[in-house]
Protein backbone atom coordinates (compact mmCIF):
# COMPACT_ATOMS: atom_id res chain seq x y z
CA UNK A 1 0.00 0.00 0.00
CA UNK A 2 2.76 2.53 1.01
CA UNK A 3 4.41 1.36 -2.01
CA UNK A 4 1.04 1.99 -4.24
CA UNK A 5 0.99 5.50 -2.62
CA UNK A 6 4.33 6.58 -3.01
CA UNK A 7 4.30 5.57 -6.88
CA UNK A 8 0.64 7.50 -7.30
CA UNK A 9 2.74 10.77 -5.70
CA UNK A 10 5.60 10.50 -7.85
CA UNK A 11 3.48 10.31 -10.75
CA UNK A 12 1.69 13.67 -9.78
CA UNK A 13 5.03 15.38 -9.00
CA UNK A 14 6.07 14.78 -12.60
CA UNK A 15 2.63 15.43 -14.19
CA UNK A 16 3.29 18.76 -12.25
CA UNK A 17 6.53 19.30 -13.46
CA UNK A 18 5.82 18.67 -16.96
CA UNK A 19 2.97 20.89 -16.78
CA UNK A 20 4.93 23.54 -15.45
CA UNK A 21 7.58 22.88 -18.49
CA UNK A 22 4.58 23.26 -21.26
CA UNK A 23 3.40 26.47 -19.44
CA UNK A 24 7.12 28.26 -19.32
CA UNK A 25 7.10 27.16 -23.27
CA UNK A 26 4.10 28.97 -24.00
CA UNK A 27 4.89 31.59 -22.33
CA UNK A 28 8.01 32.33 -23.60
CA UNK A 29 6.84 31.82 -27.15
CA UNK A 30 3.96 34.18 -26.40
CA UNK A 31 6.35 37.01 -25.66
CA UNK A 32 8.65 36.45 -28.37
CA UNK A 33 6.02 35.76 -30.70
CA UNK A 34 8.48 34.23 -33.44
CA UNK A 35 7.53 31.58 -36.27
CA UNK A 36 11.08 30.49 -35.02
CA UNK A 37 9.41 29.70 -31.42
CA UNK A 38 5.87 28.24 -31.94
CA UNK A 39 3.35 27.28 -29.12
CA UNK A 40 3.25 24.04 -27.44
CA UNK A 41 -0.73 24.43 -28.40
CA UNK A 42 1.02 25.07 -32.22
CA UNK A 43 3.18 21.93 -31.95
CA UNK A 44 -0.03 19.84 -30.64
CA UNK A 45 -2.31 20.73 -33.19
CA UNK A 46 1.17 20.42 -35.99
CA UNK A 47 1.04 16.75 -34.36
CA UNK A 48 -2.32 16.36 -34.80
CA UNK A 49 -2.41 17.22 -38.54
CA UNK A 50 0.98 15.08 -39.18
CA UNK A 51 -0.67 12.02 -37.33
CA UNK A 52 -4.23 12.39 -38.86
CA UNK A 53 -3.14 13.21 -42.24
CA UNK A 54 0.41 13.41 -42.82
CA UNK A 55 3.15 10.19 -42.34
CA UNK A 56 4.29 10.44 -39.11
CA UNK A 57 2.69 7.03 -38.15
CA UNK A 58 4.89 5.33 -41.08
CA UNK A 59 7.92 7.25 -40.39
CA UNK A 60 7.83 6.45 -36.46
CA UNK A 61 7.02 2.73 -37.13
CA UNK A 62 10.31 2.50 -39.01
CA UNK A 63 12.08 4.65 -37.07
CA UNK A 64 10.89 2.56 -33.91
CA UNK A 65 11.93 -1.00 -36.02
CA UNK A 66 14.76 0.11 -36.27
CA UNK A 67 15.76 1.16 -32.47
CA UNK A 68 14.47 -2.08 -31.39
CA UNK A 69 17.03 -3.70 -33.75
CA UNK A 70 19.57 -2.07 -32.92
CA UNK A 71 18.82 -2.40 -29.28
CA UNK A 72 18.78 -6.21 -28.98
CA UNK A 73 21.71 -6.42 -30.83
CA UNK A 74 23.70 -4.00 -28.66
CA UNK A 75 22.44 -6.05 -25.70
CA UNK A 76 22.85 -9.09 -26.86
CA UNK A 77 26.38 -8.79 -27.67
CA UNK A 78 27.07 -5.94 -24.97
CA UNK A 79 26.27 -8.41 -22.35
CA UNK A 80 27.79 -11.52 -23.49
CA UNK A 81 31.07 -9.24 -23.36
CA UNK A 82 30.97 -7.27 -20.45
CA UNK A 83 30.16 -10.58 -18.12
CA UNK A 84 32.64 -12.44 -20.02
CA UNK A 85 35.08 -9.57 -19.17
CA UNK A 86 33.90 -9.24 -15.92
CA UNK A 87 34.64 -13.33 -14.75
CA UNK A 88 37.61 -13.83 -16.71
CA UNK A 89 40.78 -11.64 -16.03
CA UNK A 90 42.36 -12.83 -19.30
CA UNK A 91 39.41 -11.67 -21.22
CA UNK A 92 39.36 -8.52 -19.45
CA UNK A 93 42.89 -7.47 -20.17
CA UNK A 94 42.74 -9.28 -23.65
CA UNK A 95 39.91 -6.63 -25.06
CA UNK A 96 40.44 -4.14 -22.71
CA UNK A 97 41.90 -1.86 -25.35
CA UNK A 98 39.17 -2.76 -27.75
CA UNK A 99 36.51 -1.74 -25.23
CA UNK A 100 38.91 1.53 -24.65
CA UNK A 101 38.81 1.64 -28.53
CA UNK A 102 34.43 1.42 -29.01
CA UNK A 103 34.22 3.91 -26.13
CA UNK A 104 36.28 6.80 -27.65
CA UNK A 105 35.68 6.06 -31.71
CA UNK A 106 33.34 9.06 -32.43
CA UNK A 107 29.69 7.60 -33.24
CA UNK A 108 29.63 10.14 -36.77
CA UNK A 109 33.04 7.67 -38.14
CA UNK A 110 31.40 4.50 -37.36
CA UNK A 111 28.07 5.69 -39.08
CA UNK A 112 29.97 6.69 -41.68
CA UNK A 113 32.51 3.64 -42.47
CA UNK A 114 29.37 1.50 -42.42
CA UNK A 115 27.73 2.91 -45.14
CA UNK A 116 30.66 3.38 -47.16
CA UNK A 117 31.77 -0.41 -46.54
CA UNK A 118 28.10 -2.14 -46.36
CA UNK A 119 25.95 0.54 -48.39
CA UNK A 120 22.96 2.78 -47.44
CA UNK A 121 21.12 -0.61 -46.54
CA UNK A 122 19.31 -0.98 -43.35
CA UNK A 123 21.99 -4.02 -42.03
CA UNK A 124 24.30 -0.79 -42.45
CA UNK A 125 21.79 1.84 -40.22
CA UNK A 126 21.24 -1.18 -37.62
CA UNK A 127 24.84 -1.80 -37.33
CA UNK A 128 26.52 1.16 -37.02
CA UNK A 129 23.95 2.15 -34.15
CA UNK A 130 24.74 -0.88 -32.24
CA UNK A 131 28.20 -0.42 -32.52
CA UNK A 132 27.89 2.88 -30.42
CA UNK A 133 26.38 0.99 -27.63
CA UNK A 134 27.92 -2.09 -27.51
CA UNK A 135 31.16 -1.01 -25.54
CA UNK A 136 28.71 1.19 -23.14
CA UNK A 137 26.65 -2.12 -22.59
CA UNK A 138 29.98 -4.16 -22.11
CA UNK A 139 31.34 -1.42 -19.65
CA UNK A 140 28.98 -1.95 -17.92
CA UNK A 141 27.95 -5.43 -17.33
CA UNK A 142 31.80 -6.06 -16.90
CA UNK A 143 31.11 -3.68 -13.51
CA UNK A 144 27.83 -6.05 -12.72
CA UNK A 145 30.08 -9.31 -13.12
CA UNK A 146 32.77 -8.18 -11.13
CA UNK A 147 30.31 -7.03 -8.36
CA UNK A 148 28.71 -10.57 -8.21
CA UNK A 149 29.10 -12.01 -4.21
CA UNK A 150 31.59 -14.72 -4.76
CA UNK A 151 30.71 -16.18 -1.12
CA UNK A 152 27.39 -16.97 -2.28
CA UNK A 153 28.47 -18.91 -5.36
CA UNK A 154 30.70 -20.58 -3.18
CA UNK A 155 27.38 -21.75 -1.01
CA UNK A 156 25.27 -22.51 -4.10
CA UNK A 157 28.24 -24.95 -5.42
CA UNK A 158 28.14 -26.47 -1.86
CA UNK A 159 24.34 -26.80 -1.80
CA UNK A 160 24.96 -28.49 -5.53
CA UNK A 161 22.78 -25.92 -6.96
CA UNK A 162 21.60 -27.19 -10.97
CA UNK A 163 23.45 -24.66 -13.01
CA UNK A 164 20.25 -23.36 -13.93
CA UNK A 165 18.69 -22.48 -10.31
CA UNK A 166 22.12 -21.16 -9.48
CA UNK A 167 21.99 -19.13 -12.46
CA UNK A 168 18.30 -17.46 -11.74
CA UNK A 169 18.52 -17.55 -7.98
CA UNK A 170 21.96 -16.19 -7.37
CA UNK A 171 23.73 -14.58 -10.61
CA UNK A 172 20.97 -12.75 -12.45
CA UNK A 173 19.60 -11.18 -9.33
CA UNK A 174 22.79 -9.74 -8.63
CA UNK A 175 23.00 -8.49 -12.28
CA UNK A 176 19.55 -7.18 -13.00
CA UNK A 177 20.29 -3.75 -11.82
CA UNK A 178 23.32 -3.25 -14.07
CA UNK A 179 20.70 -4.88 -16.72
CA UNK A 180 18.33 -2.41 -16.09
CA UNK A 181 20.86 0.76 -16.41
CA UNK A 182 22.28 -0.69 -19.69
CA UNK A 183 18.61 -1.07 -21.06
CA UNK A 184 17.68 2.68 -19.63
CA UNK A 185 20.84 3.94 -21.19
CA UNK A 186 20.73 2.33 -24.15
CA UNK A 187 17.32 3.04 -24.86
CA UNK A 188 18.31 6.82 -24.80
CA UNK A 189 21.09 6.90 -26.34
CA UNK A 190 19.50 4.37 -29.48
CA UNK A 191 16.86 6.37 -30.41
CA UNK A 192 19.18 9.35 -30.82
CA UNK A 193 21.82 7.69 -33.18
CA UNK A 194 18.77 6.04 -34.88
CA UNK A 195 17.78 9.61 -35.84
CA UNK A 196 21.49 10.55 -37.08
CA UNK A 197 21.63 7.51 -38.89
CA UNK A 198 18.54 8.31 -40.75
CA UNK A 199 19.09 11.84 -41.62
CA UNK A 200 22.90 10.61 -43.20
CA UNK A 201 21.48 7.30 -45.05
CA UNK A 202 17.68 6.58 -45.17
CA UNK A 203 15.28 7.57 -46.92
CA UNK A 204 12.50 7.13 -44.20
CA UNK A 205 11.98 7.76 -40.58
CA UNK A 206 11.79 10.18 -38.29
CA UNK A 207 15.56 11.45 -38.57
CA UNK A 208 14.77 11.32 -42.37
CA UNK A 209 12.03 13.69 -41.93
CA UNK A 210 13.46 16.27 -39.81
CA UNK A 211 15.93 16.54 -42.50
CA UNK A 212 13.52 17.57 -45.08
CA UNK A 213 11.76 19.94 -42.57
CA UNK A 214 15.26 21.12 -42.14
CA UNK A 215 15.53 22.03 -45.18
CA UNK A 216 12.23 23.93 -44.92
CA UNK A 217 13.07 25.89 -41.93
CA UNK A 218 9.37 24.00 -40.45
CA UNK A 219 10.42 24.57 -36.59
CA UNK A 220 7.12 23.74 -36.31
CA UNK A 221 6.76 20.09 -37.53
CA UNK A 222 10.43 19.42 -36.39
CA UNK A 223 8.93 20.06 -33.11
CA UNK A 224 5.52 18.17 -33.58
CA UNK A 225 8.06 14.63 -34.77
CA UNK A 226 10.07 14.90 -31.90
CA UNK A 227 7.70 15.61 -29.17
CA UNK A 228 5.62 12.21 -30.87
CA UNK A 229 8.79 10.01 -30.31
CA UNK A 230 9.82 11.53 -27.50
CA UNK A 231 6.71 10.73 -26.20
CA UNK A 232 6.71 7.02 -27.21
CA UNK A 233 10.20 6.42 -25.81
CA UNK A 234 8.76 7.95 -22.37
CA UNK A 235 5.75 5.68 -22.62
CA UNK A 236 8.63 2.84 -22.78
CA UNK A 237 10.22 4.07 -19.96
CA UNK A 238 7.30 4.58 -17.84
CA UNK A 239 5.34 1.70 -18.66
CA UNK A 240 7.75 -0.74 -19.00
CA UNK A 241 11.22 -0.47 -18.26
CA UNK A 242 10.58 1.11 -14.61
CA UNK A 243 7.38 -1.36 -13.79
CA UNK A 244 10.13 -4.38 -14.99
CA UNK A 245 12.99 -2.68 -13.04
CA UNK A 246 10.64 -2.71 -10.00
CA UNK A 247 9.57 -6.19 -10.30
CA UNK A 248 13.27 -7.53 -10.80
CA UNK A 249 14.74 -5.77 -7.77
CA UNK A 250 11.92 -5.65 -5.25
CA UNK A 251 14.29 -8.66 -3.21
CA UNK A 252 16.75 -5.54 -3.09
CA UNK A 253 16.19 -3.62 1.06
Amino acid sequence: MNMTLSVRRDGRLRLASLLLLFALWQAVAALVHNALLPTPVAVAGRLYLQAAHGDLLFHLGVTLLRVAAAFVVAMTVGTAIGIGMGRHRRADQFFDVWLVLGLNLPALVIMIVCYIWLGLGEPAAILAVALNKIPIVAVTMREGARAIDRELLQVAEVLKLPWRRRLAKVVLPQLYPYLMASARNGLALIWKLVLVVELLGRSNGVGFELGVFFQYFDITSVLAYTAAFVAVVLGIELLLIRPLERRLTRWRP
